[in-house]
């Protein structure tokens, strides 16, 4: 369908044109520098946890339920700190491991002890020969570094208003055993806002992996983030495995790396017993006992689920007007032209914009000339490499309203001349 810079006359477009390359113009001689790149908490979220910090003292009890903290031991975590991790993902404490403060590092360790030594007794992936990994597309560009960096072939799987296309992914997964796995972001999935819907969760515990050592790395990243007033429901994916009664075949993964400070929260990983055991064993060689005092205080800070409830509710407070200035600037700048389409999430990080086809990399090239860095085009795809040159993600949690404001009118105007200089060529 013709939007409306390719219903206009040549002579309508050409003066469109040059009133877009003026108002360019003149956003470039401000000279912003403004940054919009990566899903970073903003400094008034950080600040939500400052108190955290005081929790610690050298005169108080270094336990946690009779484990020392100051010492080693522990390899799964504290105990009150996998009871914490499996509160905010619905599952057994037992099965829980909590090491580190990246989700991101657990998941290249668990894919690294697959390559390495192999999932349940099978044959090591590295000595497979081709081995495929799934990637739901648009999707996280630091899932698909993982698995590209240990030579597979990561295969994008297009991404619905409410999952992944499970008709190719059971295909795919059912038929071929060089599958090994799929990259899941199940709750207000990363670019695009989606929560898989009950039938798309259902329909991943009911798989029949053709590979016996195929595994869904389901990275359950914002399941605490919500900032709409009624956020989304995300079936538990153990509750549908034991209902379509399957085991061994889903790692989930979570962190408070954006509840409370990125890069100093703590990460976790659950799995079924089997699989949890395994991944112990491999994580047993890597370390004696994980770095407790952080755990602890996360402990003493947060306590349970309702505490982690609390404190996103004031991160709400401060991500839910970003958002809401994404939505009023993008509809105010774009919403009658019909060139471009947009997500309206109730939780996470991220917009997930798409403009016309070949137009993604120019926006964001221009962008950046007038003073806005972008999320590179095509980073949502497996290789940087988006079929169609759509796709971009707006990550407005960390600027200011103020510099959001204004990153936003530069981006319309970006998309806005980007586009009319492709009706333009079209036309030609």
């Amino acid at each position: 369908m013709p939007n409306a810079y390719e219903l206009m006359s040549e002579a309508e477009l050409s003066s469109e044109i040059a009133s877009l390359e003026a108002q360019a113009e003149a956003l470039r001689a401000k000279g912003l520098k403004l940054d919009m790149a990566r899903g970073k908490p903003s400094p008034e979220q950080t600040a939500l946890s400052r108190p955290m910090l005081d929790l610690l003292s050298s005169t108080m009890d270094l336990t946690d339920e009779g484990v020392a903290v100051d010492n080693y031991g522990a390899p799964d975590g504290l105990p009150g700190a996998r009871r914490l991790a499996a509160q905010i993902l619905g599952v057994d404490p037992a099965n829980v491991i909590v090491s580190g403060s990246s989700s991101l590092n657990l998941m290249h360790d668990t894919v690294a002890h697959a390559y390495t030594h192999g999932i349940a007794g099978n044959k090591p992936w590295g000595q497979q020969g081709r081995v495929k990994f799934l990637c739901p597309s648009p999707g996280y560009d630091r899932h698909f570094r993982v698995t590209a960096y240990y030579g597979m072939e990561n295969v994008p799987v297009p991404m619905g208003p409410d999952g992944p296309d499970m008709a190719m992914v059971r295909q795919l997964v059912e038929s071929d055993p060089t599958v090994k796995g799929i990259w899941c972001v199940p709750k207000y999935a990363n670019p695009t806002g989606v929560t898989y819907s009950d039938a798309v969760v259902r329909a991943f515990a009911s798989l029949e992996p053709a590979a016996p050592d195929f595994r869904i790395f389901w990275d359950n990243a914002y399941v605490v983030h919500t900032f709409a007033d009624e956020g989304d429901d995300l079936l538990n994916i153990y509750d549908a495995l034991a209902e379509a009664g399957k085991t061994d075949l889903v790692y989930e993964f979570g962190s408070t790396a954006k509840v409370t400070f990125p890069s100093s929260g703590i990460a976790f990983v659950t799995a079924s017993p089997a699989d949890i055991k395994e991944l112990r064993d491999a994580f047993g060689v890597m370390h004696v006992s994980p770095e407790k005092f952080t755990q602890l205080a996360h402990v003493l800070y947060l306590r349970d689920l309702d505490g982690v409830l609390a404190h996103m509710r004031k991160h709400a407070a401060i991500v839910r007007p970003r958002f809401e200035l994404v939505q009023r600037k993008l509809t105010e700048g774009l919403g009658d032209l019909g060139v471009a389409t947009w997500t309206n999430p109730r939780g996470g990080y991220f917009v997930s914009f798409d403009g016309p086809e070949g137009s993604a990399k120019a926006i964001v090239s221009l962008a950046a000339d007038l003073g806005v860095k972008l999320t590179p085009a095509g980073a949502t795809w497996p290789g940087g490499l988006d079929p169609h040159d759509t796709n971009i993600r707006i990550a407005p949690t960390y600027p200011s309203l103020e510099d959001l404001g204004a990153a936003l009118d530069v981006f319309v105007v970006a998309v806005k001349l980007v586009s009319a200089r492709l009706a333009q060529k079209k036309n030609v």
